[in-house]
């Protein structure tokens, strides 16, 4: 594949990309980074990234990948002149539907393609079909608010039957049980969940589904199904409802918590300690994760039950979604020399202290072979 004269191979100096803003996970269906202020932060830059193709490549969807997004574009860019990588942030749902309809190149999601998505991307990809590539993980945390009580412990159960209006007072049995040295207060539980329809709903639901099957009857899904509870748009205004209100609880991604100083449970997951809500730990349970995808699809089956220790179970992993043949062809060699950037060494570390949790080796493995793949 020959290179454009502008767009050579090149190195390019760690301190040539500063992204400002705090860099960590934000949410599916909000453009909001942190709900937080922004402070300064330095990427990794890319040690060596083969330019290829020209001209401007269009994406859009999960914004749990917004601030990975401004690394690699950010690093990319610096890299390869005469080129222009436009990521809009705008749900995963979305972003999804944009790629079905031919809008972009590719999109991003927190969920893998379902197989009505797949079997229309048959439209898209005239001689293919769409795929899931896993590039980024993080936790989905469990953030809290209540008066005199800033170490909590629940369970998969207690979780359920506090988000499906089952439990409704802070001094429950079950939530003393788990906490026999709190001094928990009668405060009226205020759950708090997404009003959009989000890939952290997803996964969040994902986890009840699986850890709480008894107490948790409802299917996965993007749109939340609980009984009860107060709903907020996107995460940001789910982690603001949460700090603002004595009793309240939420999901959203680690970033919120940390970004407004809002503790968060740690789970009992059957394992010998409960397990807190860090990259480290969604680290351990995405490596525990499988490809279950067919072909070049590299889908995931993560498990959401693990009783594994220190390995936290509510995470998410976004994918990005291409077609693995039929791709536009005005920007199927940026689609693959951006990608092949994304998944890469340089580009996986660059996350590192952004509070991302990089895929795992022998799953990125794939994701670089089936990159180098796509026609």
């Amino acid at each position: 594949m020959k290179l454009q004269p502008t767009n050579r191979l090149r190195a390019i100096a760690v301190g040539a990309a500063v992204v400002s803003g705090a860099l960590v996970l934000t949410a599916c269906g909000s453009d909001d980074n942190t709900g937080g202020d922004n402070g300064g932060g330095s990427s990794k830059a890319a040690s060596n990234i083969a330019c290829e193709g020209e001209g401007n490549l269009l994406a859009s969807g999960s914004s749990a990948q917004k601030n990975a997004m401004d690394i690699w574009v950010k690093n990319y860019q610096a890299a390869c002149e005469g080129v222009e990588i436009n990521y809009k942030p705008t749900g995963s749902g979305a972003g999804i539907q944009e790629f079905l309809q031919g809008k972009t190149g590719f999109a991003g999601s927190d969920s893998a393609l379902k197989e009505d998505e797949v079997e229309q991307s048959r439209q898209v990809c005239k001689s293919g079909q769409g795929i899931n590539l896993p590039m980024v993980g993080g936790p989905v945390a469990v953030g809290y608010n209540l008066s005199g009580v800033d170490d909590l412990v629940l369970d998969a159960d207690t979780i359920a039957k506090i988000f499906d209006s089952k439990i409704t007072k802070w001094d429950d049995p079950a939530i003393k049980k788990l906490n026999p040295g709190a001094d928990l207060p009668s405060t009226k539980i205020q759950a708090f969940h997404r009003s959009d329809e989000s890939g952290t709903t997803d996964n969040f639901t994902e986890y009840l589904h699986a850890a709480a099957p008894e107490s948790w009857k409802y299917e996965p899904a993007k749109a939340w199904a609980g009984e009860g509870g107060q709903s907020a748009d996107g995460s940001s205004g789910v982690a603001t409802n949460v700090k603002n209100n004595d009793g309240a609880i939420g999901y959203f991604e680690l970033s919120y918590a940390t970004g407004n100083n809002i503790p968060t449970v740690k789970l009992d997951t059957g394992a010998a300690e409960p397990v807190e809500a860090t990259v480290e730990n969604a680290t351990k349970a995405i490596a525990a994760g499988k490809v279950v995808g067919q072909g070049n699809d590299l889908a995931m089956e993560l498990d959401y039950a693990t009783k594994a220790d220190g390995a936290y179970p509510i995470v998410l992993v976004t994918y990005e979604i291409v077609c693995d043949k039929g791709n536009k062809k005005e920007t199927l060699e940026l689609t693959k020399s951006f990608l092949n950037y994304t998944a890469s060494e340089d580009g996986q570390n660059a996350l590192a202290d952004a509070g991302y949790a990089p895929i795992p080796d022998e799953i990125i493995t794939k994701v670089r072979s089936t990159i180098d793949s796509l026609s």
